[in-house]
């Protein structure tokens, strides 16, 4: 009996359901949930890209480092030799040539691994993009909580 009283401006209508269009609770949650998972998988197809990535410059710096020693030692003998004998051409002992050339190289020597040394740091273990987008997804789902 009482639904056939009409509303008075001091006793607003009941409302018994959701208005029309309105999602329910249930699906808004299904939705975070999907929407999570989603970018989950894109975080970590991300990842992987990433990774694969830096191991495409590892692979790539590994492959010069082995080349450029290989062609390098080869260099490195037959140049030595050229150069001992060249200066015992010039009348130093042999033994004192042999330690001015192995000193040389030396000196080539450290100033390479240097070098690589530098480019090795460059390479990336964790991939900085997707370090930084997993530290704005934990900040905004503790923000939403």
């Amino acid at each position: 009996m009482a639904d056939l009283i009409p509303p008075t401006p001091e006793t607003p209508p009941r409302i018994t359901h959701a208005p029309e269009g309105t999602p329910s609770l249930t699906s808004l949650l299904a939705g975070i949930v999907d929407d999570l998972q989603r970018l989950i998988r894109q975080e970590m197809t991300l990842a992987r890209q990433e990774v694969r990535q830096e191991w495409e410059k590892a692979k790539v710096a590994a492959g010069a480092f082995a080349v450029g020693a290989a062609i390098g030692a080869l260099a490195a003998v037959m140049f030595c030799f050229m150069f001992v004998y060249l200066l015992s051409w010039a009348g130093i002992p042999t033994w004192g040539s042999f330690g001015i050339v192995g000193a040389v190289l030396l000196c080539f020597a450290v100033i390479l691994f240097f070098v690589g040394r530098t480019k090795a740091k460059e390479i990336n273990v964790v991939p900085p993009q997707t370090a930084e987008t997993m530290r704005e997804n934990v900040q905004w789902i503790q923000n939403q909580t």
